[in-house]
Parts: structure tokens; sequence; C-alpha cells
């Protein structure tokens, strides 16, 4: 085990020769001889015991160990950057930062309630919202990147990374339709949905085991006529009247006035929960803390789960 701790300054003269490929670039860029950069290198290198740089005719390139290492100075460099952003971004502290991932099977209308809770804080709250898939938001959350992820599913057990799921509460589902499609199949439902035209998430999505399962104890086979792994592209297609959708009852209000859908019917004992994601077992940001608060005030159209 090394007793000495890495040399940051080294790490950052081999991340710049990295990103220009050559000493006397990289000299120009950091107002340095050519000669203290190699000189640099070359401790680092010694530090870590391994050959970070080869060369390549009159570049420099990475051998395998310096792509590993460079992927770390970029996650370290870049952290350094934001933070800098960040101060100053704060205004002498008038100004509190949430960087936010949002998974992109999370209805988008649930994540607009609960970031709104967060912006009603004494406090002027920046929001940075970031959309992406499940596993890449917890590799973002994982690396200080993100200060919250929220999501419709928990953390898989069995996960190597140091991140907790906090389950903040939960809501029925209904399907929705536009008036036209609604008025046909309301009547007699469920069984007026066999063959009905749907849109629903693809199979990797958390509620969709659930969806199936209704489906198929109330005997009805609907004709799946769009899987989207993007609630918000579902939700526009259903506003166009392709099929009828899967939202969550308690926005029904919001689901017709941003989607001109109405509810056709409740999935009885269908329900979505809805996760914050934090690198902390207790969240200690102010801002996620006023999501929590919302909630268990029950300000928000979700229910707080029981117990």
């Amino acid at each position: 085990m090394k007793t000495s701790a890495l040399n940051y300054r080294h790490l950052y003269y081999f991340w710049v020769v990295a990103k220009e490929g050559s000493l006397t670039r990289a000299a120009e860029r950091l107002d340095v001889a050519v000669q203290t950069i190699s000189t640099q290198l070359g401790l680092l290198e010694q530090f870590l015991g391994k050959a970070l740089l080869a060369p390549q005719g009159r570049r420099l390139v990475l051998t395998e160990a310096g792509r590993l290492a460079l992927g770390y100075a970029d996650q370290i460099f870049l952290l350094g950057e934001q933070m800098q952003d960040v101060l100053a971004e704060t205004d002498a502290g008038k100004t509190m930062r949430l960087a936010v991932g949002l998974s992109d099977s999370l209805p988008k209308l649930i994540a607009s309630r609960l970031l709104d809770a967060a912006l009603q804080l004494g406090q002027r709250v920046k929001l940075i919202v970031h959309e992406d898939d499940f596993e890449s938001l917890l590799g973002n959350l994982s690396v200080h990147k993100l200060d919250v992820v929220l999501t419709d599913r928990p953390v898989p057990s069995g996960t190597t990374l140091r991140v907790f799921s906090h389950l903040l509460g939960e809501s029925e589902i209904s399907l929705f339709g536009v008036p036209p499609l609604a008025e046909r199949y309301r009547e007699g439902f469920p069984a007026s949905v066999h063959q009905a035209p749907v849109l629903l998430p693809t199979r990797g999505n958390a509620i969709r085991g659930r969806l199936d399962h209704w489906f198929e104890s109330k005997d009805v086979r609907p004709d799946v006529v769009g899987e989207f792994d993007d609630n918000a592209l579902l939700n526009t297609f259903g506003r166009h009247g392709v099929g009828l959708f899967p939202a969550p009852s308690a926005l029904a209000k919001d689901v017709g006035e941003q989607f001109g859908a109405v509810e056709v019917g409740k999935l009885d004992g269908v329900r979505e929960q809805f996760y914050a994601i934090s690198n902390e077992r207790r969240i200690k940001h102010p801002a996620v803390e006023a999501i929590l608060a919302a909630i268990h005030g029950r300000d928000m159209a979700v229910s707080q789960p029981a117990g």
C-alpha cells in the first residue's frame, strides 16, 4: 500500500499532455518549460509504477494504463471546474445549486411536481436537470456530478455503488386517452380494452410488468401499438390519439391540461412508486429535504407510502 499521496499537479500535467498529444503543445498551454512537464510526468509514472504515455512518431499516445488514468483524471478535473462554477454562482451564499438527474422513465408531470417543491424554498435555487437512463444517472451520482436522482425504481440489490434509495411516494395508475378514444373504450371497462390500441413503457421499465399482469388478470389483450423508453414521448403519442396510455391517476387534471386526454378507467392494484437516490443514507441537501417535506405534508399529488 502506498504511504504517500498522489500529486495532483503531476496528474494535471499528464491530463493536459494527453489532451494536447505532445509535450510542446502542453508546455505552450501551461506556459511552462517542456523539461518541467517531462520531469513531472516521470515522477507521476514512477509513483504509479506504470507507463502512461508512449511515443508514436511525433506524438505521444496513451498506454492502456494511461487510458484508465485519463478516465479518472477527466472526472477529477471536471469536478474541479464544476466546483469553481458552483462557487461563482453561489453569490455570497444567496443561491443554492441543485443538480438533479431524471430517469427517462419517470413521468414528467411527477418530476415537475417534485422539483417545484424545491423551488418553494425561501432561498433562491438554481436547478440543473439532466435526463438520462437509470444506470448512467447512478454512475454520475456516485462521482458527485449530481446531488440527487429522481426515478421510478430503487437501487438494485447487489450494486457496488455507494448510493441509497429513499421512497418518496406512490400513485395509482389509470388509462387515459383523447376524448374520442376514451368515449369508445370507457363503457364496459376493463373488458372494453380488449384489442384497444395502447401505448406502453418498454419491458425494461419498472411498471411494465405490473401493467402486463393487470391485463392478464382481467383477461384482456390490448393491441400494443407502441412501446417507449421515454415517458415524455409516450405521452406525446397519446396526445395525438395513437392509443390509450397509462399515467398517475392523481394527475388526471394535469394530464387533461397538457395532453388533452381524459381518464378511461383506473387499473386497480397497479401503483407506481417514486424514489430519490442520494449518496447519503440521510438526505442532507436543503432543496431535496424540501421535496421530502412537501410530500410528507401531503402537498404533493402522490400519496405518502404507508409505514
